[in-house]
């Protein structure tokens, strides 16, 4: 399940967030990567020990609490630091698989959902598309700033070559309460067919039948 939320930042955010881009210290991508994404990671981002990219982090995390679309996806239960990352012309992140568990003893975070929040404006840039295989078939996305697109982190992705200007964005990925991705898919469906039932009939019999058999399967699913 892919899903883009659009306006998870405010143009508030977003600006303090390119105000402190502009003037904020660059490392090699690459050296966040696993041994075999190394070899295809070609992208800049913040270095993590500044207290730029801390004064970053939690401005996406507050913003992904309270996104009620994401968290409605993801089911989140842990999430890791955001990370920023920058590529210039000429830059791309070649098809890879996130690693399956993020950070170390005592903050490990298993990696269910990738997101991405775009930074820039999509006219800014050549290039630069996040595509995402899904059941074999490529779906390429460029959003507008301030947006986030949500998809599983165990799908084959790449970030095109940058062909002109900058594409700035920052990735977060999410333990979810359910981490098998169709799983979660059904209980999103159930979950939009619920308030679409409410917002037409109100606490209607078919709401309740709807809203018990979503929360049973959470309570079936859940793992917490």
């Amino acid at each position: 399940m892919i899903i883009c939320a659009p306006n998870v930042l405010t143009a508030e955010e977003l600006g303090t967030i390119r105000n402190e881009l502009r003037g904020a210290s660059f490392v090699d991508g690459a050296s966040t990567a696993g041994w075999s994404a190394r070899e295809v990671k070609k992208n800049l981002q913040i270095d993590i020990n500044t207290e730029s990219q801390a004064k970053l982090q939690e401005i996406v995390r507050a913003a992904f609490l309270r996104s009620a679309m994401l968290q409605m996806a993801t089911l989140p239960t842990a999430m890791t630091q955001a990370l920023f990352n920058r590529y210039d012309v000429g830059m791309t992140y070649g098809p890879h698989v996130d690693a399956p568990v993020m950070g170390g003893v005592g903050n490990a975070v298993r990696s269910d959902v990738a997101i991405t929040v775009f930074l820039s404006d999509p006219k800014t840039y050549a290039g630069g598309d996040l595509v995402v295989d899904s059941h074999g078939m490529e779906y390429g996305f460029k959003l507008d700033a301030g947006s986030a697109i949500a998809y599983p982190a165990n799908s084959l992705h790449h970030v095109t070559p940058v062909t002109q200007g900058a594409r700035y964005a920052a990735v977060i990925w999410v333990q979810s309460q359910v981490r098998d991705a169709g799983k979660r898919e059904l209980l999103w469906d159930l979950d939009n067919a619920k308030r679409q039932i409410f917002s037409r009939e109100g606490k209607s019999a078919t709401f309740d039948t709807i809203s018990r058999s979503h929360a049973n399967l959470l309570r079936m699913w859940a793992d917490v």
